[in-house]
């Protein structure tokens, strides 16, 4: 592993941390005492995803490579982006992670199926896909589920510390992650960095942006129909809107030997963060007001100082 990879690992295990300070167990308890949203996220995940980038990649004028690149990121999970995200938003933050969760460990099964039909159909070859079980688990935990876990602990026994570091701990968390995206599309590619160019990225660009809208919407539409809170409308979009590139980067780059395969989700990666915040900002309006009065409030207080 990379030198950046490692930075970008501290990273994201720091912010899972920063989002488990707003949790306590009964997040976690309400979330699958009213299963409805849980299981609508899986449903998106698991068959709406691949299902509505097979269709984009079907009629994309995309080489074969970049195509089975979008298949590829239609089955990874969401990551700590989403978790953050929804954090970010005092959304359902309890079913944002318990969905990254279980997705991630059905990544397991539901990659080598999916991937390898994809392999078949796109590349006119076969491919015998297999996540290698012992790192992923490993990333899991020691990425989301342990600094949750450890949020989550702190918040229990020292609530006072956590509610007062729980708003710093938010701008933090927004530069580090924007740290995190400039290391990996700045870095060369022997330190662990991304190497696309500006013509690939116009290519991939159009599809990537009608794939994240698409799901973005299927998101909202099926969390409208099923009548759950607006809190949870906004998790399901963000969970369906963004994909842990690091498993695309995994299975493209060091389980296929595709380079070009992992370009697809380069792109997604440059941009879904902000379409994610705009969807949660159209659903849950009110958010939008809290965050312009913190930003006067800190420059009030700034021109004080």
């Amino acid at each position: 592993m990379s030198f950046v990879d490692l930075l970008i690992s501290a990273i994201l295990a720091f912010i899972m941390f920063s989002v488990g300070l707003s949790l306590t167990w009964r997040s976690f308890v309400v979330t699958f005492g009213r299963p409805k949203a849980f299981l609508g996220g899986l449903f998106l995940q698991l068959i709406v995803l691949p299902t509505l980038a097979f269709a984009i990649a079907s009629i994309a004028q995309l080489p074969p490579a970049y195509k089975l690149g979008f298949m590829i990121l239609s089955v990874c999970p969401g990551g700590t982006t989403s978790n953050f995200i929804t954090y970010l938003l005092n959304a359902n933050t309890a079913l944002s992670i318990s969905l990254t969760v279980v997705n991630s460990f059905l990544a397991l099964f539901t990659v080598p199926l999916i991937v390898g039909l994809s392999v078949s159909h796109f590349m006119h070859a076969e491919a015998a896909i297999s996540l290698p079980i012992g790192d992923t688990v490993l990333q899991i935990f020691a990425i989301i589920i342990i600094p949750t876990f450890l949020g989550v602990l702190l918040r229990r026994f020292r609530p006072t510390l956590a509610v007062k570091t729980t708003k710093p701990l938010k701008w933090i968390t927004v530069t580090l992650l924007a740290v995190l995206f400039l290391i990996k599309f700045l870095a060369t590619e022997s330190q662990g960095g991304t190497g696309i160019t500006g013509q690939e990225i116009l290519a991939i660009l159009p599809y990537s942006t009608a794939g994240n809208l698409l799901n973005l919407f299927a998101g909202y539409s099926l969390a409208k129909r099923l009548g759950v809170p607006r809190n949870d409308q906004v998790t399901m979009g963000i969970e369906v809107g963004i994909q842990n590139t690091s498993l695309a980067f995994l299975i493209g780059g060091t389980l296929l030997a595709l380079e070009d395969s992992l370009k697809p989700a380069l792109v997604y990666a440059m941009f879904t963060f902000f379409t994610a915040v705009v969807y949660g900002l159209i659903v849950k309006p009110e958010e939008w007001g809290k965050l312009k009065k913190l930003v006067a409030f800190r420059q009030r207080k700034k021109a004080v100082e």
